[in-house]
């Protein structure tokens, strides 16, 4: 079963890293236009829009929506860990 555990962090790692690396990207001129931008943005998008809608931007600049995402990122990986070891144990 520890394979499943760091299955599970594996995952979760790239994909933390993946909101962050799009996020960043937003604060340098067109590079969400080339390839890498694109994908990132199919693949981060659909996870960061549910927040987007829920939290407006801080004087319509400033975007938290992506804090809370990953905060909720990481309680759902610790919930199905928490899940995982109440099922095996």
């Amino acid at each position: 079963m520890p394979q499943i555990y760091s299955i599970i962090n594996i995952l979760y790692n790239i994909y933390f890293y993946m909101i962050l690396f799009y996020v960043l990207m937003s604060w340098l001129p067109n590079v969400r236009d080339n390839f890498i931008g694109e994908l990132l943005g199919k693949l981060v998008e659909p996870y960061l829009r549910p927040f987007r809608r829920i939290i407006p931007p801080l004087f319509g600049t400033i975007d938290f929506s992506p804090i809370v995402a990953l905060f909720v990122l990481e309680l759902a990986m610790r919930g199905l860990v928490a899940v995982l070891n109440y099922l095996i144990a």
